[in-house]
């Protein structure tokens, strides 16, 4: 075990909405289902008050892992774009200046489309060395900018930086990104709790997805951001592996809960 796998620190993602931009650009404002590298790392150089043009080669060589606690539901917003000053909104031509030129027929609203995970709970785990961990953790205490889940309309809830239980007087998780988020109690809401005891049998473990930074994992990410300043914006790919963590369920697992589950019958629902 490395130095850099050695210490993590904990983010709980969580608010009454979410989104966490991909590719989509223009009227439709699409979301991920996970939180995106490019969201996370624009997270925590906000709370360390990084400006736009700021830097950020040394945040792109954090780890990441992240753990879908509840994944919420999808949300479309019916959203509507107008100049405050009545005038015809710009069209994507330009002059030989470079000035946008105005819609023609002149036009006074963009409908557009936004999409949003709500009731979602992530949680993160990031992997670096303990000094810069501990100065990420300062700066998620105090930012400086007011921090957002992906866009600034999707403020976080408290807690918002998760600290073990162990004692120790420290910000920080013993372990690999994996590890850690193999030990990190399951941070759904009352409702996913009830949900899961109410099934029969019920589970012995709550088995949750995992997404974790892998130079050599199998799937690519087309999120990770070379510089987030607005005139040169850029991202480039990274690798991930996913698998599952199985933590033990909010309840007292008995003889009750050790049956054989019930047979899958796909046409069950259908009343067949």
């Amino acid at each position: 075990m490395t130095d850099i796998e050695s210490r993590c620190l904990v983010l709980r993602l969580a608010g009454p909405v979410q989104s966490w931009g991909g590719a989509s650009m223009f009227n439709r404002r699409d979301t991920q289902t996970e939180p995106t590298k490019s969201g996370l790392i624009g997270l925590l150089a906000a709370a360390q008050g990084r400006r736009r043009s700021d830097p950020i080669e040394d945040l792109l060589g954090l780890t990441f892992g992240v753990r879908t606690d509840q994944p919420g539901t999808l949300l479309r917003d019916y959203h509507t774009v107008s100049d405050y000053r009545r005038r015809p909104l710009p069209s994507a031509a330009v002059t030989a200046k470079g000035l946008q030129k105005p819609t023609s027929p002149a036009k006074y609203t963009h409908v557009t489309e936004r999409f949003y995970l709500q009731d979602a709970v992530f949680v993160v785990a990031v992997a670096a060395p303990e000094t810069v961990l501990a100065t990420l953790a300062e700066a998620v205490r105090a930012p400086a900018f007011p921090l957002a889940l992906g866009r600034r309309s999707c403020p976080p809830t408290q807690p918002l930086l998760l600290t073990p239980d162990d004692g120790q007087d420290t910000p920080l998780w013993t372990g690999t990104v994996q590890e850690v988020l193999t030990v990190v109690p399951w941070k759904a809401g009352p409702a996913q709790h009830e949900r899961l005891a109410a099934l029969r049998p019920r589970p012995r473990t709550v088995d949750l997805p995992i997404t974790v930074d892998d130079p050599h994992g199998e799937d690519v990410r087309m999120d990770l951001p070379t510089t987030f300043d607005p005139r040169d914006r850029a991202f480039t790919s990274r690798r991930v592996h996913q698998t599952w963590v199985h933590l033990p369920p909010p309840y007292d697992v008995d003889d009750a809960d050790s049956g054989q589950a019930t047979p899958h019958d796909p046409f069950a629902l259908l009343g067949w």
